[in-house]
């Protein structure tokens, strides 16, 4: 009876593995385009489901209580926005300094 549930519980894994590479090569294959505001949002929502994904299942957040789960959540989010405040400033700099990219590190 363990190894039945056993067996089961590693076919879930692989089966979130695989959904997590078939997404992580269509985000990959989007990305060689042109950036539209439309595939900006695409590429977004991929990795809002490879998140979910990853926290849901391997680190087992889809079964424990929700107060654990809204925890892990707001760390995520102030994680998230400490780090996007942190780089915008410097995402806007190139954005407004024209389309020459230097990146031969500075010289």
């Amino acid at each position: 009876m363990s190894q039945t549930h056993q067996a089961h519980g590693y076919r879930v894994y692989w089966v979130v593995w695989f959904v997590l590479l078939i997404v992580t090569v269509g985000m990959m294959s989007l990305g060689t385009a042109g950036l539209t505001t439309f595939l900006i949002l695409i590429l977004l929502l991929g990795m809002l489901l490879k998140a979910s994904l990853i926290s849901g299942y391997f680190m087992h957040l889809r079964f424990e209580r929700a107060s654990l789960i809204l925890i892990v959540a707001v760390g995520i989010l102030a994680t998230a926005g400490v780090l996007f405040f942190l780089i915008a400033p410097d995402g806007l700099r190139v954005l407004h300094s024209g389309s020459h990219v230097d990146l031969g590190g500075g010289r």
